[in-house]
């Protein structure tokens, strides 16, 4: 999945300092770090790939148990690919979640591509299926619900996720 207007809305938050220091902000919906937990405990790996470095994104990875983490990545596709090698997956075994046009490239190679609501119209456009949750809102959760429940696991997963 990307991250800025996926795993947060979107919005960039940076405190500047005298010395000309910034501090950066993200927001991260606890839903979706249940939600990537539940993922985990169902056997799903998760990555995410994002064109911007955060140490914000990093942590958040971390906590949440995200396998793939590939940041500063303005062209995702080669990071796609490197993931597909490790992995050992074929591309129809794979989900990316996205919101703007530096994901198409990816969402137009995957099994299954997903847009948030409130991604841009090129990428609803390519999307199979568009969350009714937008970025940073658990739409993330709402994907991983939709692959568990299709696949027959949410009942036996969700319920014993831990905070």
């Amino acid at each position: 999945m990307d991250v800025d207007g996926v795993l947060t809305d979107g919005h960039v938050y940076l405190q500047s300092f005298p010395d000309g220091q910034a501090f950066e902000l993200k927001a991260f919906h606890s839903q979706d770090g249940a939600g990537l937990k539940i993922a985990r405990m169902a056997g799903l790996r998760t990555g995410i790939i994002s064109g911007r470095e955060s140490s914000a994104t990093t942590r958040r990875a971390k906590e949440n148990g995200i396998e793939f983490v590939y940041q500063g990545r303005d062209e995702k596709l080669p990071s796609y690919e490197e993931i597909l090698s490790l992995a050992q997956a074929s591309e129809s075994e794979i989900a990316f979640v996205g919101d703007d046009l530096p994901d198409l490239p990816v969402m137009r190679r995957v099994g299954l591509a997903i847009a948030v609501a409130n991604a841009v119209a090129e990428v609803k456009d390519a999307a199979h299926l568009v969350t009714k949750r937008t970025g940073g809102y658990a739409a993330v959760r709402e994907v991983i619900e939709f692959i568990l429940k299709a696949q027959g696991k949410w009942t036996s997963f969700a319920p014993k996720a831990k905070a």
